[in-house]
């Protein structure tokens, strides 16, 4: 049987789990991730439900910026790459159709956007990385 359509918070929830599960896994983007969010993952994954409801099933359930608390962290493209792989990763597990079309899509421009974001700063001196 094909996997489903994302259509709902339980949905979300199971994409955001699954995904951030391969992110704590992962050699390159994990310690990042664990630096930053130490013992605040419960938090972290519920903003995560919370933007991801919002933007794919626009139930305005998310209020805040996403950039800003990546600002100053140290990023580079490969990071983003592997976050977009796993993500790209999860989804294939799990879901298809529209709205994971969608989710991918977005996925995609929030790392092209995010990366232009960090680049600016660092290049214009109001980057001061975290570690």
């Amino acid at each position: 049987m094909a996997p489903a359509d994302i259509q709902n918070r339980e949905d979300i929830e199971l994409l955001v789990n699954e995904f951030y599960t391969k992110v704590r896994e992962d050699a390159l983007i994990g310690p990042l991730f664990q630096a930053t969010i130490a013992s605040k993952w419960p938090e972290h994954l519920s903003k995560m439900y919370a933007f991801w409801e919002t933007v794919l099933l626009d139930r305005h359930t998310y209020s805040g910026a996403p950039f800003m608390p990546h600002a100053r962290l140290p990023l580079e493209p490969e990071h983003f790459e592997r976050w977009l792989q796993l993500f790209d990763r999860t989804l294939d597990t799990h879901f298809a159709g529209p709205v994971a079309d969608d989710a991918r899509a977005r996925a995609s421009k929030m790392a092209v956007m995010f990366q232009a974001k960090l680049e600016y700063l660092k290049e214009h001196g109001s980057f001061k990385p975290l570690f």
